[in-house]
């Protein structure tokens, strides 16, 4: 188990695996050291570990220097979840260091930030669905949830701003946005709440779709 304090040493690395653009940031505190984004959908088990290490290497940061790993746990891509969290959970494991995980949502939410508002943040999850949350502050009053189009038409009037991932991808580094609100966290003494590296699917994969069908037609061929 991870034993070194986040709070002794607060150099931070954070990934984001979850989107089509792949991203990683280097933060010591709350100042940012650098950023990298990458088009990582096909390919992030490939472009993850070279991204964080070429990163470290131009900041002139050792892995043993960090202090905190930071990583968003989906809604997003299945696959881009899994590897961005075992890569994570190896790399604390390795070097003895905590993990703080949040929703791809709340990282996102953090890039617009503003104190008292609130904002609801929309992804695509395909088949004319939509991953949805949302935030009032620090307060998640909308868990990760499938919606059609009428269901977030319906609540967009509630929250003070509406965030389309898709619309933003390319703006902001959704790894940055997580380091930071990593930091906030850590300074707030809440950490221990993000502790849990756990993805956030909401739906099944395709495959365990078709799975389940499979084992309710053997059920409806028994009974």
């Amino acid at each position: 188990m991870p034993s070194r304090s986040a709070e002794a040493d607060l150099t931070i690395l954070s990934v984001d695996t979850s989107l089509p653009i792949l991203s990683v940031a280097l933060m010591h505190r709350e100042r940012l050291i650098g950023g990298i984004t990458l088009m990582g959908k096909e390919s992030r088990n490939e472009k993850l570990l070279p991204s964080v290490d070429w990163l470290l290497s131009e900041a002139g940061v050792a892995r043993n220097e960090l202090g905190l790993l930071v990583v968003t746990r989906g809604p997003g891509s299945f696959t881009g979840v899994r590897v961005g969290l075992a890569t994570v959970q190896g790399l604390s494991v390795a070097l003895e260091i905590p993990i703080c995980a949040m929703s791809t949502h709340e990282a996102f939410a953090e890039s617009v930030r503003e104190d008292g508002h609130s904002v609801l943040i929309q992804g695509d999850a395909g088949r004319g669905e939509f991953y949805v949350s949302a935030f009032i502050h620090d307060d998640e009053v909308l868990v990760p949830s499938l919606m059609n189009r009428d269901d977030v038409g319906a609540l967009h009037e509630r929250f003070d701003r509406h965030l389309v991932i898709d619309e933003r991808l390319e703006s902001i580094n959704v790894a940055m946005s997580a380091a930071r609100r990593a930091a906030r966290l850590c300074s707030a003494g809440v950490l221990a709440r993000y502790a849990a590296a756990t993805p956030i699917y909401v739906r099944l994969a395709e495959a365990e779709v078709k799975l389940q069908q499979k084992a309710d037609e053997r059920s409806a061929r028994q009974s």
